[in-house]
């Protein structure tokens, strides 16, 4: 099940930069077409997340940490979307993505012991 949900963010994530560039070149249908399959996504994410959540034995603090980060991700996501169609700034959500990815990897990938990394 790891294998899918880290998939399912991936896809997500190119997903995400396509509908910027979509936005950002005026093509409004392909944008609506890119968000409503990203949000998809979202829903996948989250269920690969709590089918995860839901195998492990004992659910330690930082599993939670890093479910609600992962969520936090998913809504920076969708606001630098909706916030850049309307032509809002979107600069404090930049930087709350990348934060909250960085320590979304750093905790999945090194601090917790459900990985596929060696």
């Amino acid at each position: 099940m790891i294998h899918a949900h880290i998939t399912t963010w991936v896809v997500a994530l190119v997903l995400f930069f396509v509908a910027i560039g979509l936005n950002k070149s005026g093509k409004a249908k392909g944008l609506k077409v890119v968000q409503m399959i990203l949000r998809l996504f979202y829903l996948l994410i989250i269920g690969t997340g709590v089918w995860i959540l839901s195998s492990i034995h004992s659910i330690d603090t930082l599993y939670v940490i890093k479910s609600l980060v992962g969520i936090l991700v998913i809504g920076m996501m969708e606001m630098i979307i909706v916030r850049s169609v309307k032509g809002k700034n979107t600069a404090i959500f930049w930087l709350l993505f990348i934060v909250s990815f960085v320590l979304v990897l750093y905790l999945g990938f090194i601090k917790l012991p459900l990985t596929f990394l060696p």
